[in-house]
């Protein structure tokens, strides 16, 4: 088996390369605009399985290839907190996730050349009461544009999060332990299991 990460995410690589599996890297895109009356759980599992679908089409040609594909959203509520597009979004975000608790859910899409299986993991995460200094602050470390939620829970946003229930590397972007039992189940082993 030959796995494949769709994903340019450096978290995830991050995450998979902790679990010691060798895996390449692929550059996918595609669109990611939630439909009508789509609901959070369907969005997430929906683009996952696109990303992982589009990977393949990358490697379709390797007959051992697994790619394994991720998408992580933060749901206040019923509303997906996205990725901030500027300013006033991300700092708005901060403030509406202040001293309550949202849940943060990534799906990941494993495809084969006979298979495509999708599983999603919700954890819930707890913050902190947040001044307005701690706005302005977080806003001027540069973290947030790029991250779900306008946050990263691994660096400096870690600091307002409380608590958590469920999978802390699901919210950083990838649920390694669901990841390598799945993998596992295909025959992918990391390299401490490998006697």
């Amino acid at each position: 088996m030959t796995l494949y990460l769709a994903s340019t995410s450096p978290r995830r690589r991050e995450l998979l390369a902790q679990a010691d599996i060798e895996f390449s890297v692929l550059d996918v895109a595609i669109d990611e605009s939630q439909r009508t009356n789509e609901l959070p759980t369907a969005y997430v599992e929906r683009l996952a399985k696109e990303k992982a679908e589009a990977g393949f089409k990358h490697v379709q040609d390797d007959e051992h290839a697994v790619v394994l594909a991720a998408d992580t959203i933060v749901v206040l509520e019923d509303d997906i907190l996205g990725k901030p597009g500027d300013q006033k979004q991300a700092q708005a975000m901060l403030r509406s996730l202040s001293g309550r608790s949202h849940v943060v859910m990534t799906a990941f899409a494993i495809k084969t050349a006979q298979q495509i299986r999708v599983q999603r993991v919700n954890t819930t995460v707890f913050f902190r009461p947040i001044t307005s200094k701690e706005v302005e602050w977080y806003w001027n470390t540069g973290e947030q544009l790029d991250k779900a939620g306008g946050y990263g829970i691994q660096s400096k946003g870690g600091v307002f999060v409380s608590a958590i229930s469920g999978s802390y590397s699901a919210v950083v972007g990838l649920p390694l332990a669901e990841v390598i039992v799945a993998l596992q189940s295909l025959g992918i082993q990391p390299k401490a299991s490998i006697a």
